[in-house]
């Protein structure tokens, strides 16, 4: 296939196949992410918009920022190498990690405070029944 006959998406055909509204990806194209052609009105996206619209969503799903993203995309496309791109995503999973697992530590207090104090409104709710009988 050349470049003419390279396959092209609608935003419709995008956002069916990815499950996300039109507008989603209309924002994503606000924030400079995605750049589709245009004919008049219409977007005309890429195989290069498709890859890095489902990109961006695996990039969300894994925590990342929008913004973290784009500087990939930024420095893949001044770096086709990539070497700085790997770099720069090693430090961003190591930092993405780290805050993972405060989150995870975070999460585990939270659901030792709920358990005691499901027990204690367990313990209380039995004595006030008990008393009521009583």
């Amino acid at each position: 296939m050349t470049e003419k006959e390279e396959k092209t998406y609608s935003i419709s055909e995008l956002a069916k196949e990815f499950d996300i509204t039109t507008r989603s990806i209309r924002f994503y194209e606000d924030q400079r992410l995605l750049a589709p052609l245009r004919s008049g009105q219409t977007r005309i996206y890429s195989k290069r918009d498709r890859v890095r619209l489902k990109l961006i969503l695996r990039g969300k799903r894994l925590g990342f920022s929008l913004a973290e993203t784009g500087q990939l995309f930024e420095l893949y496309d001044a770096d086709k190498s990539s070497v700085t791109q790997l770099s720069t995503m090693l430090k961003l999973i190591e930092q993405k990690k780290i805050e993972l697992h405060q989150q995870m530590d975070d999460i585990k207090v939270v659901l030792m405070e709920l358990v005691t104090v499901e027990k204690r409104c367990r313990d209380t709710l039995a004595d006030a029944k008990q008393s009521k009988t009583a």
